[in-house]
């Protein structure tokens, strides 16, 4: 295999070098990062910044909207920048509604319902309020809605998609909702080629080498207008047959080689594998260790040495201490065992807190 898939895509993902400090510098840069688990995704921008940060300053970051946390593309929430937010939106959104026509359905949610909804959510939040859902629940049932359990979802879901509403800052542990014109008011318009063209640019300069089926499956759009983004900004990239598939990438700089043996600890949805359909590339050891791709040691976090998928991991908050377990698909050698051990440290800094490793 001529391409190294892997070591370009650990440049591409920050995870070999970044230039960046902020948490909304790695966002915009990368146009969304999956964040339905929201501690996780923190832990995605985390390491991926230059300087040392922690979880609490990426939770201020989401306070103050720095970056914003919606539903986009595919059905899931994801932090994206105030600046990108309605554009994304515009492009990604009559496809997710499309994804959701059942659920709309299902709970009787008919465009009279949905803008009587989105009138009381207006109302709701006009002058900067910013609410919970249970807060926001009250006020449906005040409005003589039926607004419980799913349908509340379906409520907001839809609201967020139509660049109504986005998040607003947590009270405490609870996220809260806002006007997106409120909370984001510099947010860009583009022309749905501008936005098909940028979005197309970031994923394959952020996520390369990747094919148009990986496009797809990340965006959530149709085969159609991905082939049509890539026709818009082939010219800015390079492309590569392996095994009867075409490989796009960004080749302005050869990839730097990661020092070996090097161990990252992914959170669970993190864009370096959620972001592909075919994950093939970081599957090897997996596979030679006769392990499937849907194994659940692998749905929580991931383990990554050297790029290659190597176990799962999950943590236990305590008061003074975090617990992580490992859970390894192969043995370590002394200096792979080293570097695990390095890669523990920022994960402690990020968190605040001494690290007892259980394997």
């Amino acid at each position: 295999m001529t391409l190294d898939i892997v070591r370009h895509r650990l440049q591409h993902q920050l995870l070999s070098q970044t230039k960046f400090t902020q948490p909304s510098q790695v966002v915009a840069y990368l146009g969304a990062v999956q964040a339905q688990d929201y501690a996780g995704a923190k832990w995605a921008l985390g390491q991926r910044l230059k300087d040392a940060t922690t979880d609490a300053a990426i939770d201020q970051a989401f306070n103050e909207g720095k970056i914003l946390r919606t539903h986009l593309m595919r059905p899931t929430w994801h932090f994206v920048t105030p600046e990108d937010i309605r554009w994304i939106l515009a492009l990604t959104a009559p496809r997710v509604h499309a994804a959701n026509a059942y659920m709309y359905r299902s709970q009787e949610l008919d465009k009279a319902i949905l803008k009587k909804s989105n009138a009381t959510l207006e109302k709701a939040l006009r002058g900067g309020k910013q609410l919970t859902r249970s807060e926001l629940a009250s006020i449906y049932e005040k409005a003589g809605m039926v607004a419980n359990g799913i349908r509340l979802g379906y409520f907001l879901m839809y609201a967020e998609l139509e660049g109504l509403i986005c998040s607003g800052a947590r009270k405490g542990k609870q996220f809260t909702y806002a006007l997106l014109e409120e909370r984001a008011p510099q947010a860009r318009a583009l022309t749905h080629a501008e936005a098909l063209a940028e979005l197309t640019r970031r994923y394959f300069a952020t996520r390369g080498p990747a094919t148009l089926q990986d496009f797809t499956w990340w965006s959530g759009l149709t085969m159609a207008d991905a082939k049509n983004g890539i026709e818009m900004v082939k010219s800015r990239f390079v492309n590569e047959v392996l095994e009867g598939q075409t490989y796009w990438f960004a080749n302005s700089v050869s990839p730097v080689r990661e020092k070996s043996p090097a161990v990252h600890l992914l959170p669970n949805y993190d864009e370096y594998f959620i972001g592909f359909k075919d994950r093939s590339a970081i599957g090897e050891v997996a596979k030679r260790a006769g392990m499937k791709g849907d194994e659940p040691s692998f749905m929580a976090h991931i383990v990554i040495l050297d790029g290659q998928i190597i176990g799962g991991w999950r943590r236990t908050l305590k008061k003074d201490v975090v617990l992580l377990e490992l859970n390894l698909i192969t043995k370590l050698t002394k200096a792979e065992d080293q570097a695990l051990s390095a890669a523990l440290e920022p994960y402690g800094r990020f968190l605040d807190l001494p690290i007892e490793l259980i394997i």
